[in-house]
């Protein structure tokens, strides 16, 4: 279904991005980068140039609405789908004004990253 997908998940937990990336391979993506901050997923988009992007919004060093002005900024067109737990929603108008894609609820589930890869696609 998205094999010539390219995605970058940037979460500060090792076990979202762990259960993202399995799950986007078991949709058949093939090209899957990780980045644990909001300076490093700014540094691997410009390196990757994916077609989505999983961002958390609150992330050390960088929040994920910072990293989403940097990656816009590289990319206008860039697709930065902000992925938030309760109590963040705040930052979710900052977002969607500094030009994110979508936004998901965490916890993430199967259903969630379908959806937003058939949003891509479409």
């Amino acid at each position: 279904m998205s094999k010539e997908l390219k995605v970058l998940i940037c979460d500060d937990s090792a076990l979202v991005r762990k259960k993202m990336s399995s799950a986007l391979s078991g949709m058949g993506v093939s090209e899957i980068h990780e980045a644990v901050n909001g300076n490093e997923a700014v540094q691997k988009y410009a390196e990757y140039m994916p077609d989505i992007v999983f961002m958390d919004i609150v992330m050390p060093e960088k929040t994920g609405v910072d990293a989403l002005k940097d990656i816009k900024s590289l990319n206008p067109e860039a697709k930065v789908v902000m992925a938030s737990s309760v109590g963040t929603q705040g930052n979710l108008k900052e977002a969607i004004e500094a030009g994110a894609f979508d936004f998901i609820q965490k916890p993430i589930t199967e259903e969630d990253i379908v959806k937003i890869l058939e949003k891509i696609k479409a």
